[in-house]
This record gives C-alpha cells, structure tokens and sequence, in this order.
C-alpha cells in the first residue's frame, strides 16, 4: 500500500477533544499537520482549541517555538461537526471513553466515510487494539497509536500492531509519530501495552510490601527514591495518578492475563479504590493533605546512639561481604575476621533475594544477633536493614546507629526475601524480560518506552544490567524459593541470559 506519511497536506483527524484529544491536536498541528477535530459534547472541541491556543502561546514565550509558529500550528486545526466530517482525513485518532462498544460503533460508522486507504488509530490505554478492530471490515488499516498525558510534555508514543493490522499502517505511524516530534516505539498488541505492563511491577509489588507488613508506605517511598533512584516512590506516584485510574487498569490487565500472578492486583490497593480513598484528588490516599496540598509524611525517627561492641560479617556473599566491609572499615567499626562470630558481635549478613531468617539458619547463625543489610544497591544516600522475628531490638539497634554514623539514613524493615528496593527493581525487571521473549517489543525499545514513559532511572534491562542479570535472577529464584508465589518465578529470558554471562540487551537471531 503506498502511503505518503511524509506528505505535507497529511491530515489528522481527532474525534474527542479530553485532555488526551486535545493534545493529539496540539502536537499533530505544531508538527505541520491539518487537523480536524471534533467532539459530541457541545463546546468542547471550541473550550479545547482555545486551551491549544493557549499552550502554544506559552511554548512561544518560553523560546519552544517563535511567535509565527505557534500562530500558525493554531490556524491549521479546524473545529468540524462529527465524524461524518472527517472524510478528508488521511489518518483518524480516537481518544473517546474507554469503552469497547463505543469504540467499536464509532469505527464502523468511520468505515464507511474515509477512504479506504485512510488509516483508523485508537488511543485507548487498556483495551485491546485486535477487539477494537475484530467487527470492522478492513481491520488491516487500524493500529493502535497510545499517547501519554501530557501528550505534549510525554515524548512517547506507543504503535501497536493489532493482530491483522498490516505492516504499511504501523510504518506510516511511526513516521506520523516522529513528525508530532514524539519518540514512538512499536510493540505488539497485549494487554497494558508496553508501559503500563511494566509499571505494575512497580506499584503492585509496593502494595504487596505494605500489605505484607515489611514496611511503611513512606519508607518504601523513600528507599525507592533514595536506594532505587526513582524521581518518586510508587505511593508518590499513585497518590498523583489517582487511585481511580491505576486500580481499575491494574485488574484489567491481570484478568486480560488470564490472572498471571505477576500482575495480581492487592487488597490495599482495592479497599481505597471502593472506600473512595483515590489520592491528591479526594485529598486523602496512602497519605493525607494539609490546607496546602501537601502530604503530612511520618518523620523519620532519629538514628539510635547505640553502637556495637564489635561486628561479623558474613562471607556468604562476596560482593556484599567486601562492600559492607569497605563501609564498615570507614565507620571505624571493631570487626571480627575469624570464620564465626564470637558470643556477643553483632552479626551482619547481606542476602540477596533471601530473607534474614532463612539466612541466619542456613548459616548457622545466631537469629537474635543477625541484622541484614541490602548491599545489592549503592549504599550511598539511604541503607536498609532488616532482622529475623527474633533479633534483639539492642543489636537492631546498634546495627542501626552504626550505619548511620557518617549521617547517610538508615530504614529499618521488617523481614523479607528481598528487602524493599531487591523486591520491587526484580519485579521490573522480570515483567520488561517477559514482555521481551513474548516478543511484543524489542529489548532496546522496552528500556527506550519505560525510560520515557514512566520517568524510571533505568529501563528493566539496562536495570538488570547494572544490578547483574545473575544478582537479579538469584533474587527472583530465592523470592521464588521461599515464597513459593509464581509471582516470583524468573523469566526465562533472564534465567538463560544469567547463565551465559550477558547482557540482557542481548537479542536473540
């Protein structure tokens, strides 16, 4: 099929003018496009060119673009009355209510305006681009084309094959996403897309966190910023989206998995869903709000005074034993080298994946002596420590105090395989592995999508790689082992990529 995506006449249509609609419109015109736009709701589509106007102008101001271009991106949208209008349209993009039925009519009713080689895309979020397109007759010519809000601050956009759209569809919208001066990344139709997949290992495995009684929703927010180098911690974020968005996209996509155990979704989560709990939006979430908007957050508790007569450190992991050991050393702590502790030291483990309990049996430990610490991370702006059931709150706290020394703080949590910050980067890292051998997307693209889309430090790979696909796979395995929750099993992809000694950007032929 020749289509000219390059063309400088090309025509967009936009049939909804929401938040998501209106900055189609405004992106599409500012990349040279025509663009037609329409709404059912009487005035809407005039109330969103105006905030258009708006926002170009204020581009114009901050140097994005001079005065003469704002004015005419503007000049290039036209307000028309329904899809009945859209018949000069080279390429039409629906970003109405999520709902497949009204999707569904609107492309039929489509069909048969457009002309045949005039491409139809959704911007839907969660639904599925290959039932969106199954009752139309000329499924070839739909794709998914999913932006992200605020279309124009968000570089992404996601192309996604439906499963008979044809190959000329998606190369046309890859260069018409270029030209809207987006990043697009094309990716195989499943549900949750590409980046909506992976930020459930995000939020879901926090939510298991909390629910499990490790941690704190503050703490896990802080070790995720700090440990993890996150922008903001998974409640942080939530608390923005709003619970009304995330919860409902959550249990979408489990169920579309067909109940994966790497998406369930959590109770924590669903009471505040119902209860109307929702975030910033209704002014109370996993936190509450002052008169400012701003989150009343637990303060943390100082660091105790208490220090340890002398420290043990276990072998049991190399790279963490001589890690905590440098740290240690620097803290001018007392250490202890012979092959066990002696009957008072404190004694320090750094598993990974592993909890402190299973640790402290295996090796033999004293379990009311025995504080874990995550070394699998930097420990240079915060450090997380855990004990068995039984460690004595003296020896928790001296652990504590002594690593806190040098003022870098210190979270304590309860005990679990895989600390906070281990549990929540496996888990992303294992869903971007998996959206990789489905073949949905391309390994670079799925660090390229999540790095823009969801604001991560590090893509699921480039993650893995940092951290050690090993180090990662040996977290999942023993989250796995001691769980026995298939949440944890690890992706095969990650398994035969830890046992080659690669990279797990690494392609298959």
């Amino acid at each position: 099929m020749a289509f000219d995506a390059n063309r400088p006449d090309l025509t967009v249509g936009v049939i909804g003018t929401g938040a998501m609609g209106r900055g189609i419109a405004q992106v599409a015109a500012a990349g040279g496009m025509q663009v037609l736009m329409t709404d059912s709701r009487p005035g809407a589509a005039q109330e969103a060119l105006d905030f258009i106007g708006k926002m170009l102008a204020r581009a114009a101001e901050k140097g994005g673009m001079t005065q003469d271009e704002a004015s005419a991106a503007v000049r290039r949208i036209r307000i028309v009355g329904g899809p009945a209008d859209m018949k000069p349209c080279h390429v039409v993009i629906e970003a109405i209510v999520e709902n497949l039925e009204a999707k569904q009519q609107l492309y039929a009713e489509l069909e048969g305006i457009v002309a045949p080689e005039c491409i139809l895309a959704t911007n839907t979020s969660s639904l599925s681009v290959t039932t969106i397109a199954s009752k139309l007759k000329t499924p070839q010519r739909f794709a998914g084309l999913h932006f992200f809000n605020p279309v124009p601050l968000m570089r992404l956009v996601e192309v996604i094959d439906g499963l008979q759209t044809a190959n000329w569809v998606s190369d046309a919208l890859m260069v018409v996403g270029k030209r809207m001066t987006r990043e697009p990344v094309r990716l195989k139709d499943a549900p949750g897309f590409l980046v909506n997949q992976v930020g459930r290992g995000f939020t879901l495995e926090a939510a298991h966190l909390v629910y499990e009684g490790v941690s704190t929703f503050a703490d896990v927010d802080r070790v995720m910023r700090d440990v993890g180098g996150f922008r903001m911690g998974p409640f942080e974020l939530m608390e923005l989206t709003g619970l009304d968005v995330t919860q409902p996209a959550s249990e979408l996509i489990y169920n579309q998995f067909f109940q994966e155990p790497r998406y369930r979704p959590n109770l924590i989560m669903r009471s505040r869903y119902e209860a109307g709990v929702l975030g910033r939006k209704t002014r109370r979430g996993f936190y509450e709000y002052d008169a400012e908007m701003k989150a009343i957050v637990p303060p943390e508790p100082p660091a105790p005074a208490a220090r340890p007569e002398s420290v043990w450190v276990s072998p049991a992991q190399s790279r963490g034993y001589a890690a905590l050991i440098e740290l240690l050393k620097k803290r001018g702590a007392r250490l202890e080298i012979a092959s066990k502790p002696s009957a008072k030291a404190l004694t320090l483990i750094t598993p990974i994946g592993e909890d402190a309990t299973t640790c402290a049996v295996e090796q033999g430990l004293d379990p009311k002596r025995t504080v874990a610490v995550d070394t699998l991370f930097p420990m240079v702006k915060r450090r997380t420590i855990m004990g068995t059931p039984l460690t004595d709150p003296a020896y928790r706290e001296a652990a504590h105090g002594l690593l806190a020394a040098d003022g870098v703080p210190v979270t304590v949590c309860r005990d679990s395989p895989g600390f906070i910050a281990q549990r929540i980067v496996a888990m992303i890292v294992n869903i971007g592995c998996s959206i990789a051998q489905s073949r949905t997307a391309q390994p670079a693209d799925i660090d390229k999508a999540v790095t823009l889309g969801l604001n991560y430090p590090h893509g699921p790979f480039q993650f893995g790689d940092v951290l050690g696909p090993e180090r990662v796979y040996k977290a999942l395995s023993a989250m796995y082992r001691i769980y026995g929750d298939p949440r944890y099993r690890p992706n095969i992809w990650l398994k035969r990529r830890a046992a080659l000694g690669v990279s797990l950007l690494t392609p298959e032929p």
